[in-house]
């Protein structure tokens, strides 16, 4: 009960203006997208079992004692998962109904059973001695593509979060009408309306709720404006748009932003993270979206964010192949190891994080079809014990990896893919914090025809070993390269430093290798 009460007392101080941001107590944050309760198979969820309120306790009852703050996101942030008067439940799905023949998922026939998975929410939480916060997507693109419908379209129950009478009667409003990609089919956000919606949801959600907090989910998706939209035009509407749910929420509640952790994307987006600070916001969560990553801008973000509590996002992914079959969950990926994320972890630290947040961890479970997505089990839990403490982190073996990863608008391009042809020289980064020990780099190709690779490390030339093996256990094998993909290389520990380390890779012989993946393991 402590321990409760000592959550709940910090997110109750008051924030006077004059003080500026607040630091956060929360040093572990934990990101349910509530959807994968009924998508994942779990000990409390079976295939194609509809929602219960248990399986919402189970989600929060399963972290328990290993985070801080449990950030639910409740559907798709466009269609309200609590009784609303924003939307009316009854008629919105009346018209899904008639329009997409579908019925309502099991999470909103819960609500319109009379249920309140928000209120259910904050309750469990402060029962578990976790800070409760609703994370809301802000313009999320998920099964839009079905607005308008076709023969043969499949749009499946979910439809019913995720598209309103509204948005299908206004195709104008959308960022490129007649587009089906995702990043068209989400919203304008120059228009007023648009925003207003939105802040009609945040607003009944203040007003109705006891909540520690809010997160306003940036990532979903990387769209806010039109090419033509001014940058300075996307600031001013992104900071008012903060500094307005600050004035709903209050002084007293915390309020977080989800944002790219890349520089160049934070323009595409409107997002002056100096001023969002100045406007009111507490905590700062910078992710890659989708995946764990250790090639960031991590920090130059904590030097805009002065004040504000800044966290980095770690995700049960690292690297995802491309789709085998049409629809959602259908791309083979490989799940992040406990030395994957302990070691982005610490480098987070060592970069001016404060505390670290995840999210999808719940997604190592089984879901979704298609070849390739390898085996599935319970999420590692166990890995997150650790990281609430920077000391324990650099103590730690360390697992450095270079991957594809989301390319978000705006951002530099991906650092693989790269083609490795005869005559020709790469260079990779790897940003190494407090790096101890000798250490072995390898590559993972899609093609075994080139011939007589060197490597240098920091202009020293490494020394090729036979050894291709996983440097460490690997629970979930899913797009390893065999062994002929893979070639590897020894580095002296004199060789390493701390920050910036750059390896050089030159092909001498004949063919090609197409470079997928790169790591560095120091034991």
């Amino acid at each position: 009960m402590k321990r409760r009460h000592f959550i709940h007392t910090l997110a109750a101080t008051p924030l006077l203006a004059a003080e500026g941001p607040r630091k956060a107590p929360f040093r572990v944050l934990y990101s349910n997208d509530l959807t994968n309760i009924t998508s994942c198979v779990s000990p409390f969820h079976a295939a194609r079992e509809p929602f219960r309120s248990e399986m919402l306790d189970a989600s929060i009852d399963e972290v328990a004692g290993l985070v801080d703050a449990h950030f639910l996101q409740p559907g798709l942030g466009v269609v309200p998962l609590w009784p609303s008067k924003v939307i009316d439940l009854k008629e919105h799905f009346a018209w899904i109904k008639q329009r997409y023949g579908q019925k309502p998922d099991s999470f909103s026939q819960f609500v319109l059973n009379g249920g309140d998975i928000v209120r259910r929410f904050i309750d469990h939480c402060r029962a578990k001695g976790q800070a409760a916060f609703i994370s809301l997507r802000m313009n999320d693109a998920h099964h839009k593509e079905f607005v308008d419908p076709k023969p043969g379209d499949k749009p499946g129950s979910s439809i019913g979060m995720s598209v309103t009478r509204w948005y299908a009667e206004h195709p104008d409003h959308r960022i490129k009408p007649g587009s089906l990609r995702g990043a068209d089919l989400v919203l304008n956000w120059a228009e007023p309306e648009v925003r207003a919606q939105k802040l009609a949801m945040l607003r009944e959600l203040c007003a109705n709720y006891d909540l520690d907090g809010l997160e306003l989910d940036f990532l979903r998706f990387y769209s806010y404006f039109r090419p033509e939209t001014p940058l300075e035009q996307r600031r001013v509407i992104m900071t008012a748009f903060v500094k307005e749910v600050r004035r709903m929420l209050g002084p007293q509640k915390w309020l977080c932003a989800r944002v790219p952790c890349y520089l160049t994307a934070l323009d595409e987006l409107g997002l002056d993270l100096k001023a969002l600070v100045a406007a009111g916001l507490d905590m700062v969560n910078a992710s890659a979206h989708y995946f764990t990553t250790q090639q960031h801008d991590l920090a130059a973000i904590r030097k805009m964010t002065t004040g504000a509590t800044l966290y980095f996002e770690l995700c049960h992914t690292i690297w995802k192949g491309d789709k085998v079959q049409a629809g959602y969950d259908v791309f083979p990926y490989r799940r992040a190891t406990r030395e994957h994320l302990h070691t982005s972890a610490h480098l987070a630290y060592a970069r001016g994080a404060d505390g670290i947040s995840l999210f999808n961890f719940a997604y190592y479970r089984q879901h979704g079809q298609g070849e390739g997505r390898g085996v599935f089990g319970e999420p590692p839990f166990e890995a997150l014990k650790a990281l609430r403490e920077p000391q324990t982190l650099a103590k730690q073996p360390q697992h450095w990896f270079i991957a594809s990863g989301w390319r978000s608008p705006g951002a530099k391009p991906l650092p693989v893919p790269r083609k490795l042809a005869q005559g020709k020289t790469e260079k990779f980064n790897f940003d190494l914090a407090s790096p101890r020990g000798d250490a072995r780099v390898r590559i993972q190709t899609d093609r075994t025809d080139a011939t007589d690779l060197a490597a240098h490390f920091n202009g020293e030339p490494l020394t090729a070993t036979n050894d291709v093996s996983e440097p460490f256990a690997v629970p979930f094998p899913s797009m390893l390269g065999k062994p002929e993909e893979l070639r590897a290389w020894l580095i002296p520990a004199r060789m390493l430093r701390e920050g910036v380390n750059s390896l050089q890779l030159v092909c001498h012989g004949p063919g090609a290798a197409n470079i997928l993946f790169l790591d560095l393991a120091v034991a």
